[in-house]
């Protein structure tokens, strides 16, 4: 099967079990040969995207719960919410994978890496949510990051901006004081994962970064002032520190941006 609409069957799958499986086996069979890929082939979706559970309830940001480290009810709303957010970003690059033509192949080699290491958090989040008492969809969960994902369904550029180099790279900053919040829990093995996820986060930031600029280039765009245009057009949320410099320097971050972030 094409890679990419291979891409869209697994993006439109609802079981996150299965959707997981799927994206495994994806790419294993790409690693082995076994997929084409025709960068400028048309492929309409002809389900709902992106396929996901009934549960969890989506509410708004201020509607979900607050999670205190002092209780496993606490620690488990926190692990869901972390585990909501990685099957998020499992069909955001998913999406970016299948949605758009005319990029180079090492494009959707690149976001293929993506979707398998989002699957492989998503499932230790999950099954460590289980041995808290709890599953995927048992607490409301909100719908930030997809919004911005369909916000810049039209253009490349704008998703590579504001969907890895931003809301991702917000994840970069969040993710220490969440493991530290963990660990003086005694949750280690939550604390475990979460050095997992920002090892693997910093890779799909600079992936996000790399095409960012590969596509500023190629359209002749200054990186700084193509940023603040389509954060502004696209409504993308503030910038607030503090911010987690190393980390963004290792995602492809300039210096330069990482000067302007902390004045």
């Amino acid at each position: 099967m094409e890679l990419r609409a291979r891409a869209l069957a697994c993006l439109t799958e609802a079981d996150p079990a299965a959707k997981t499986a799927a994206v495994a086996a994806m790419a294993v069979a790409s690693a082995q040969g076994a997929c084409t890929l025709d960068p400028q082939a048309a492929i309409i979706a002809s389900a709902a995207i992106p396929g996901r559970p009934a549960k969890p309830d989506l509410v708004p940001p201020r509607l979900v719960g607050r999670r205190s480290m002092n209780t496993v009810e606490g620690r488990a709303m926190l692990i869901h919410a972390l585990a909501h957010i990685e099957f998020n970003a499992i069909n955001l690059a998913l999406d970016a994978l299948w949605r758009f033509p005319g990029m180079p192949p090492a494009y959707y080699t690149d976001w293929l890496l993506v979707a398998k290491e989002e699957a492989y958090h998503f499932s230790l989040l999950a099954a460590h949510l289980q041995t808290l008492g709890y599953r995927y969809g048992d607490f409301s969960a909100h719908d930030s990051l997809w919004e911005m994902v369909e916000k810049t369904c039209d253009d490349v550029l704008a998703r590579m901006a504001l969907v890895p180099r931003t809301l991702e790279a917000r994840g970069l900053d969040a993710n220490p004081p969440l493991r530290a919040k963990l660990a003086q829990a005694g949750d280690m093995d939550a604390a475990r994962i979460l050095d997992i996820i920002l090892r693997d986060e910093i890779g799909h930031v600079e992936i996000g970064n790399r095409w960012y600029g590969y596509l500023c280039r190629q359209r002749g765009l200054d990186l700084r002032e193509a940023y603040a245009e389509l954060a502004a057009r696209y409504k993308a949320p503030a910038l607030r520190g503090p911010f987690n410099i190393e980390a963004r320097l290792q995602a492809g971050f300039t210096e330069e941006e990482v000067r302007a972030l902390e004045s």
